[in-house]
């Protein structure tokens, strides 16, 4: 059974950086990206950046390309360097494990979030 457990989130203002993590007890199956999503109030989680297990290969929802890099180490933790943030990044952030990087419904495995909030 796969753990993911998020840190980093935090508030800062408009323009300024953070790095969330999440801790990967074991990385799963090849066949499953790590990925990263987050909730707005009242909304459905929708998908942000994912990261081939078995490989480098990135993808970005259009909506952060250019600000936000996912990333992972050796040491079994997964990355979201967040860079020039705006108020409408503002929402809880969660690390997944997905068939499909991007799409929430095939998540199997979920973190807790950790909230970003932009002001």
């Amino acid at each position: 059974h796969v753990q993911l457990v998020e840190s980093g989130g935090g508030s800062v203002q408009a323009g300024e950086s953070l790095r969330v993590s999440c801790a990967v007890s074991e990385y799963p199956a090849r066949t499953y990206c790590l990925a990263w999503f987050r909730q707005f109030p009242g909304k459905e989680r929708e998908g942000v950046a994912a990261i081939g297990n078995g490989g480098p290969a990135t993808y970005y929802t259009n909506s952060v390309k250019g600000r936000l890099t996912i990333s992972k180490d050796n040491q079994n933790t997964l990355y979201l360097q967040m860079n020039s943030l705006k108020p409408e990044d503002t929402a809880m952030y969660y690390c997944a494990a997905a068939f499909f990087g991007l799409d929430p419904t095939t998540v199997r495995f979920w973190g807790q979030g950790t909230q970003v909030t932009v002001s």
